[in-house]
């Protein structure tokens, strides 16, 4: 079979503007990039804010391999499949970022069959937003620091800076650095540290912000850290943040793409769902409700990080009510649940099948608490039985939930149909009854305890004296009727990523809790989680090139 980049690069795109077109979008209404990308801009959004919304389906997923299993493939064959079967349909994806496409996940614009197209760009610089994110969150720090050197007037304490600059690659050599040295000229000597892009906070305020207007105001809430006498101290005192509003004006704006069959696509805003709320932009996802009857879109990793965010966060704060879930399943990674090495997932293994589907059956148990109808989709690998798909087919019909098959990594749209139309069937007979699982006015211990038993079933939740101290300091600030963002290893429902399956009687650690204001949330890093990743020992960088004639290699 041809490489991802082979199968992007020999597909057949529309203009943008055609695609745009399909939507009813004006031409005067689009900001081209090129021929096949464009921003929507502000005026479209208020000319269609009166459309009747179409249905929302949000993809998630079991706990995956340390190779992904294949959920953004899943959304953008979903969206490819709903347009055979004679849908208006879009997808709303989330932007890669720069350090696991040159690290070792990759990107984030689908696989094989069902891609996001042009590839290349949407993987590397696309339109520029994840370089603007950078920028802003980095004229912040050089406030931060002009502003002590120029005389401290705000009173800040150098100690108690708790705002760090960034850069969207993976680099483990900058997570902890000292800054200001080379005499008095140079600023003040300080530690500080780099974020991945994706992981600031102003990543999560472009996702969450309805406007440019919202946008400022959030930027403005920025906590940068305190006083010496214990006073925080915001990026609006530093008179900053409407500076960081026009490095974002652009941005804010959701880009428009298409799939490989030429399905409209939203790619817009990247926050990861381990270290961040992990859900594209809000602006986006509700212009393509307004646009489609169908809006796909999908939230990081498995159901456990990005689906729990997407209905206690980003639901909670844009007035979202999906429509259906669907959970992505491979048997790999089932049996990788079951305690199979990752270098043995091809061979048949039933015993570790049934062991493993005990994971499927808690995030089934979980995303029913929120309410919402939910189908399995089995993505489907070339090493699959019948025998084990046929026991994965029986287990979920035990639980009285639709699985469909899905063959949208090899055969694009038309692999997708029967899932798609089983999407169709439970939300024309199936009302959703969403709710968020807790109320954002309970004690910051008590909503974290919620998520810790009821979403990853643990026992209990130890706290670490600094996070019960950051606990205690948000809680005497008055900010802490704010909903959680928990950052946890995506490979286990707990927070040892060894403890594979269901595990049970594992109590979650809480070791650092964070308020971003800005953004609207607390959040709570549990385990050894990073924000800064580091480059594997054979990066993907390795076999990344580019010929004379422009043709780019190694790219997926």
């Amino acid at each position: 079979m041809l490489t991802d980049i082979q199968i992007a690069q020999s597909c057949e795109m529309k203009p943008i503007t055609q695609v745009a077109g399909d939507l009813d979008i004006l031409e005067d209404e689009l900001e081209l990039y090129g021929k096949y990308k464009a921003k929507l801009s502000p005026e479209l959004c208020k000319r269609v804010c009166k459309n009747k919304d179409g249905k929302l389906i949000l993809v998630t997923a079991i706990n995956p391999t340390p190779a992904g299993e294949g959920k953004t493939t899943t959304t953008v064959g979903i969206g490819q499949a709903m347009s055979k079967l004679g849908h208006k349909a879009i997808i709303a994806l989330r932007e890669p970022s720069l350090g696991p496409v040159m690290g070792v996940k990759g990107g984030a614009a689908g696989g094989g069959y069902s891609q996001v197209v042009p590839m290349e760009d949407i993987n590397l610089h696309f339109t520029g937003d994840m370089h603007a994110l950078t920028c802003a969150n980095n004229l912040l720090s050089a406030a931060i620091d002009n502003h002590i050197h120029q005389g401290n007037s705000l009173g800040i304490d150098p100690t108690q800076i708790i705002w760090k600059r960034a850069i969207d690659m993976n680099d483990r050599a900058l997570r902890n650095i000292v800054t200001g040295l080379g005499g008095k000229k140079n600023g003040i000597p300080r530690e500080d540290g780099f974020l991945i892009t994706v992981a600031s906070e102003i990543m999560a305020i472009l996702c969450l912000s309805e406007d440019i207007e919202d946008l400022k105001e959030r930027l403005g809430k920025i906590i940068i850290g305190y006083t010496y006498e214990g006073a925080p101290v915001y990026a609006r005192d530093l008179k900053v943040n409407g500076a960081m509003a026009l490095l974002l004006k652009d941005a804010i704006k959701p880009n428009l793409v298409q799939t490989l069959e030429n399905t409209p696509a939203l790619v817009h805003g990247g926050p990861f769902a381990n270290i961040a709320h992990g859900c594209n932009s809000v602006v986006a996802t509700k212009l393509g409700l307004k646009l489609a009857d169908y809006c796909i879109t999908e939230a990081g990793f498995g159901a456990d990080l990005g689906a729990e965010k997407f209905f206690n966060i980003k639901c909670r704060y844009a007035g979202l009510k999906p429509d259906a879930a669907v959970l992505v399943a491979t048997i790999r990674a089932i049996k990788y649940n079951g305690g199979v090495d990752k270098n043995n997932l091809d061979a048949p293994n039933i015993k570790a099948l049934e062991m493993g589907f005990a994971n499927v059956e808690k995030h089934l148990e979980n995303i029913r608490k929120f309410g919402v109808p939910v189908v399995v989709a089995i993505n489907l690998f070339h090493t699959d039985t019948d025998e084990e798909i046929e026991y994965i087919k029986e287990r979920c019909k035990s639980m009285n939930v639709e699985c469909a098959i899905s063959e949208v990594f090899t055969k694009g749209g038309e692999g997708g149909r029967d899932l798609a139309q089983k999407i169709v069937d439970i939300t024309n007979t199936t009302k959703s009854d969403f709710k968020p699982l807790y109320d954002e006015n309970l004690k910051i211990k008590e909503k974290i305890e919620i998520i810790s038993k009821e979403i990853y079933g643990a026992s209990g939740v130890d706290y670490m004296p600094s996070a019960l101290k950051a606990i205690e300091k948000i809680e005497s600030l008055g900010m802490d009727k704010l909903p959680i963002c928990m950052a946890k290893t995506q490979y286990s429902l707990s927070d040892n990523p060894a403890l594979l399956g269901r595990p049970e009687g594992f109590k979650i650690t809480i070791r650092e809790v964070k308020l971003s204001s800005g953004a609207g949330f607390i959040v709570a890093i549990t385990g050894n989680i990073m924000t800064m990743p580091g480059l594997p020992k054979s990066p993907a960088a390795e076999k990344i090139d580019i010929d004379k004639s422009g043709t780019i290699y190694g790219l997926f």
